[in-house]
């Protein structure tokens, strides 16, 4: 590759961040280690990011090439080193297929028996009244075949490819009861919801609970969930739409029902239009399990606001703003129009990581960004900040703002992993001359090892 980090120049593949002091409750900066992974063609990721049990952190760069689909990656932090894992669109058999590639992973990776199982969503685009739609295939190609389910055996280094989403649509959303052995999975644009069973090979299309999703007109129109959230202990799953329904599948049952308890609508949350592309209305962005309360906690994507469901009495209730510190002193949302998906449980199991936006201020004013969008994406610039929240104690604390050695700011980062020692990790867009490149990054966390 020639040129295509100068960034990296003075610190490519660093061998450690600069430290935060852990007794420090406001540094002014977290210090972000950049890798080079070799990706020339690496474009925007959303979630893709996981840490494993063998301590390596795996990833997916994706891709808006209509020749070249996503990559998979894995980093060793005993050794710093990067390793190309496969070509997704290789993965699935579709190689020399000329169509649509596999141009991204939009899923976390969710561990199972040895096993890294995860989804892959189209990155090939057609624009349309400023909204992101399927891609159409130009003369010579095929239409894309559908998002796939995978499983990457870490110990035998191979991926297994299981099953294709129904109607030729991606995968946006993917979650798992790993006792049951079964994935959940929403589908892009349609926003259908589907379970598939790993032990008999069978899927269930429940179809969308969404409206027309983001394939709809007009008031047909609904942006979908980005989350399923999964209860272990009966094997629920729940999920929402534009309008705050919370929904249930029950496995004993094999069925889909809105819950009678509570819904996302909110008034600290703000008020939104369902049909209105350009925000995620009302769903939840972002949910994880926290098995020690047995309750799903999860944040409000624009207005930052972080939650706790509670299954058994299927009561939602509202904890406090855990966005940065600048945006809660300002009242201001995120500039990314739907929020941000940086957000887990830490290997401590009480601690959430979130990683959120902060207003940025020139000559005392506030940089404003467009007001309006139709699609996800940062309407403005903005800081990046590292906010974590203790279950356990109710304590919210924010860490600082991310910088680069140079000075820069990581920008477009929707994903979050945290190694077992602290670093965290993420996939972040990183400087370039030619173009701006997705990559992964690394600092320290406020509980480093």
């Amino acid at each position: 590759m020639k040129k295509i980090f100068p960034l990296l120049a003075s610190f490519a593949i660093l061998a450690g961040c600069a430290a935060v002091g852990a007794h420090k409750a406001q540094p002014e900066r977290l210090i972000a280690s950049v890798y080079n992974s070799g990706f020339a063609e690496s474009h925007d990721s959303y979630n893709a990011i996981s840490a494993g049990s063998d301590g390596r952190i795996y990833y997916v760069l994706s891709s808006e090439s209509l020749d070249t689909g996503g990559q998979m990656y894995s980093f060793d932090p005993a050794t710093r080193k990067i390793e190309h894992l496969a070509d997704l669109t290789e993965a699935c058999g579709e190689k020399g297929l000329k169509a649509i590639p596999q141009g991204k992973s939009h899923v976390r990776f969710l561990e199972s028996n040895g096993k890294l199982y995860f989804a892959t969503h189209v990155g090939y685009y057609t624009i349309r009244d400023g909204m992101e739609t399927m891609g159409v295939p130009p003369p010579g190609y095929r239409a894309y075949p559908g998002g796939h389910l995978l499983a990457y055996d870490m110990a035998a280094r191979r991926i297994e490819n299981l099953a294709t989403a129904p109607d030729h649509e991606g995968i946006l959303v993917l979650s798992m009861d790993a006792a049951r052995q079964r994935l959940y999975f929403i589908t892009w644009p349609s926003g259908r919801f589907v379970r598939y069973d790993l032990r008999t090979k069978e899927m269930k299309d429940f179809g969308s609970q969404s409206d027309g999703g983001e394939r709809g007109k007009g008031p047909h129109y609904q942006t979908i969930c980005r989350s399923i959230a999964v209860d272990p202990d009966d094997g629920s799953a729940y999920f929402t739409n534009a309008r705050g329904v919370i929904f249930r599948y029950r496995p004993g049952d094999d069925s889909v029902h809105a819950v009678e308890g509570g819904d996302m609508v909110k008034d600290y949350f703000g008020q939104y239009d369902p049909s209105s592309p350009g925000t995620m209305g009302y769903n939840w962005r972002q949910t994880v399990w926290d098995p020690q309360d047995h309750a799903v906690y999860g944040v409000h994507g624009n207005s930052g606001y972080l939650f706790r469901f509670d299954p058994p009495d299927e009561r939602l209730e509202v904890l406090d703003r855990i966005t940065s510190e600048p945006s809660r002193r300002s009242g201001a949302f995120d500039q990314f129009s739907y929020g941000y998906l940086g957000f887990i449980l830490g290997p401590d199991g009480h601690t959430l990581y979130y990683l959120t936006g902060a207003p940025v201020y020139r000559n005392g004013t506030r940089v404003a960004g467009k007001r309006t969008t139709a699609k996800g994406e940062a309407k403005g610039i903005e800081d990046l900040h590292l906010v974590t929240y203790d279950i356990a104690n109710s304590a919210y604390r924010d860490n600082g703002a991310v910088f680069f050695a140079n000075g820069d700011r990581p920008t477009y980062v929707n994903s979050i992993a945290v190694g077992k020692d602290g670093t965290v990790y993420a996939l972040s867009r990183v400087s370039s001359t030619e173009q701006s490149l997705t990559d992964l990054i690394s600092f320290n966390g406020p509980y480093k090892k």
